[in-house]
């Protein structure tokens, strides 16, 4: 196993690892009971927004600080005490498409889910299902079946209108949107974290499943005047309004308290060595472009990539993702080899938890990287997008990508726009070897076209695809 440590890289075995964090007693204690686990899911955060991810302000030589300085201590204390990852990818770069991966460990499109779920007549405009079909085994269920206490609090967005079964159909056994109450939406991290604490203490002594997914920081964001009062050095010299980035990192922060909380109770409730907590979000930062984000702007951020929300450039679906497990998983480790998919948590989930994987799952179990030991994907990882990306012309990516070993291909489902990246070599997809490279484009064309032959029909939006850009003309 190679594991890269915040003091440089060092080669060592599992096994010594583990002797070395002196977490081989526990190890083999808590072998004796399955692992809880939580998912920690957020919502439109962007690679680039933690510092654990390389967000950085920056001494300006005017005087002043670009950026300012953003404070997520727990979710950097989260990944001292566990492993960050650096390629994981979720199934889309939206909402509804990701969080069904979550569930299923199926790409989305095949299920019926091209984009966020909404009313009945948007979703049949757009060829979606109305909701999951509860009738596809989800993590959930299997879980559940399987002894597990299992707990839905905060978003859903996989049905909820007129006719959607509930999330207990799923196989949850408790449900809350956790947005209601005192301060709303404006509180919902907390309400969460709220709910989270405390369905583990009813569930100490029991294996449990619990899904924390976060509405922050999606829009709109209504921080209180206390989260805005942390980053009050950031307010405008000028004028009467709050400073995006003030607004962003108090949201952010306050997001990295609740879950701080978190962390702080499975510690005093001696559940840490057994619980498996993961951090992540379902899909790039929102376009600044857009009204309904216009008072937070540009503040947030894909990182090194190109892309954002919807793009199938990297900044629209790889995003962080952080995984505490202790005596299990290596501390203060990146792990930079394994290509993590959304669609593996399910399989990786079941194995961890001695569950039997069902049939017709895409995804692959990756349960020994969360162990520490880096794993290469047997299988390419494909996504579909049939709608336009809004923002940057340099972010509207091509309706279908695939990630297979170290290369990505995207291309239209008309082969036009064919592009292929060494992802390994360059994740910000600048050098395009589609020319060079005509074997590797025609192998993975192949594949991915025959993929997307398999998906359900559906309408395709005029501008899917495309990134033109409106260059002056001469007048006729």
């Amino acid at each position: 196993m190679v594991i890269a440590m915040a003091s440089g890289r060092t080669s060592v075995t599992r096994r010594d690892a583990l002797k070395l964090l002196g977490t081989a007693p526990a190890a083999s204690l808590a072998a004796e009971r399955r692992p809880n686990f939580i998912f920690i899911f957020c919502d439109d955060l962007g690679w680039g927004d933690l510092p654990v991810y390389g967000h950085r302000n920056v001494d300006a030589h005017g005087g002043w600080i670009v950026r300012g300085e953003l404070k997520t201590p727990h979710i950097d204390r989260m990944a001292r005490e566990g492993t960050l990852f650096t390629q994981f990818y979720v199934a889309s770069g939206v909402c509804s498409p990701s969080r069904a991966a979550i569930m299923t460990g199926r790409f989305p499109g095949e299920v019926g889910i091209h984009d966020y779920l909404a009313s009945e007549e948007m979703n049949e405009r757009r060829g979606c299902v109305n909701y999951l079909d509860p009738e596809i085994p989800t993590v959930t269920r299997l879980l559940r079946d399987a002894g597990y206490s299992t707990a839905h609090f905060g978003k859903w967005h996989l049905g909820g209108r007129t006719g959607a079964p509930p999330p207990q159909e799923y196989g949850i056994d408790l449900y809350d949107a956790c947005r209601s109450g005192p301060g709303g939406r404006a509180t919902s991290s907390s309400q969460i974290a709220d709910a989270t604490i405390a369905f583990m203490e009813r569930h100490k002594d029991a294996p449990f499943y619990i899904n924390a997914w976060l509405y922050d920081p999606h829009s709109p964001l209504h921080p209180t005047e206390e989260m805005l009062a942390e980053y009050k050095d950031l307010t405008p010299r000028w004028g009467e309004n709050y400073g995006a980035l003030q607004v962003w990192y108090s949201v952010l922060t306050y997001m990295d308290k609740q879950i701080g909380r978190i962390l702080d109770r499975l510690d005093q409730l001696g559940l840490s060595e057994n619980t498996v907590v993961v951090f992540s979000s379902d899909n790039g930062p929102e376009s600044g472009l857009i009204p309904f984000v216009s008072h937070y702007g540009n503040a947030s951020s894909s990182g090194p990539f190109r892309g954002l929300k919807r793009s199938l450039y990297e900044g629209g679906i790889r995003e962080p993702f952080i995984v505490r497990w202790r005596g299990h998983t290596p501390t203060n480790a990146v792990n930079r080899e394994t290509v993590f998919g959304g669609v593996d948590w399910l399989p990786t989930v079941l194995q961890l938890a001695n569950v039997d994987v069902p049939p017709n799952v895409r995804g692959e179990s990756l349960a020994d990287s969360i162990r520490g030991e880096p794993v290469a994907r047997s299988g390419p990882l494909m996504w579909e997008n049939r709608f336009p990306v809004y923002g940057h012309v340099l972010d509207k990516s091509p309706m279908l990508a695939i990630r297979s070993g170290r290369w990505k291909l995207l291309m239209n489902p008309d082969r036009s726009r064919i592009e292929l990246y060494d992802i390994l070599r360059d994740p910000s997809e600048v050098h395009n070897f589609a020319s060079r490279e005509p074997n590797i484009v025609r192998r993975l064309s192949r594949e991915l076209l025959a993929w997307h032959k398999t998906l359900p029909p559906g309408p395709i939006d005029p501008g899917a695809g495309r990134a033109d850009y409106p260059w002056p003309r001469s007048p006729r």
